[in-house]
This record gives structure tokens, sequence and C-alpha cells, in this order.
């Protein structure tokens, strides 16, 4: 329940719990930060990392490295926040039309 009160509560919760991912869903929800507490498999977890990137685009940077090249979610992020671009994977940031589509979002 405190998670869904504070999704950072997160950070205090015992490694099972960080690895249960209807409640790191529920987190996520509140803050889109609280990815950075998640076990490594569900900063892996698309559509988790999604509700996470809609809440704060910032938490791209917690991100599993192939869903930082998944162009889709990567401009979810950014639409949310700017900034999010640079956590970006590389070759995204090298392609023209996506970073015309990530300049015209902000």
């Amino acid at each position: 329940e405190a998670v869904r009160q504070n999704g950072n509560a997160l950070s205090s919760a015992a490694d099972p719990l960080r690895a249960d991912r209807e409640l790191v869903l529920d987190a996520v929800r509140q803050n889109g930060d609280a990815l950075q507490w998640a076990t490594r498999p569900l900063k892996a977890d698309r559509e988790l990392v999604l509700e996470a990137v809609r809440k704060n685009g910032r938490a791209l940077s917690h991100a599993a490295d192939p869903l930082k090249a998944d162009r889709e979610l990567v401009l979810e992020a950014v639409r949310q926040n700017g900034d999010a671009l640079q956590w970006a994977a590389d070759p995204l940031k090298s392609d023209r039309d996506f970073m015309l589509e990530a300049v015209r979002l902000n």
C-alpha cells in the first residue's frame, strides 16, 4: 500500500518485493523514477518501463539497454521530458527521422 502513496517507498522494500511485477507497476504508476529500485528483469519489462516513462521520462535512465533502443518507448519518454533523449541508444540518436520526431515532440 505504501508504494501506491509514494512510489519511492520501493527503495526500502526487500528484494523479493522489488521483483514483484504488480508491486513495481503500482510504484512506477505513482512515480516513474521508482523504476530505479526494480530488479534487473523488471527494468527489461517493456510494458512496465513504458508506464514508468509515461509518468517520468527520466525513468528511461533506469531501463535496460535494449529498451533504450526502442523507438516508440524512447519517444514516449521524450514526450514526457525532453531530457530523456540523453539516455536513448546511440543508433536512435544517429537516426535523422527519429531526431526530427523527438524535436517536434518537445
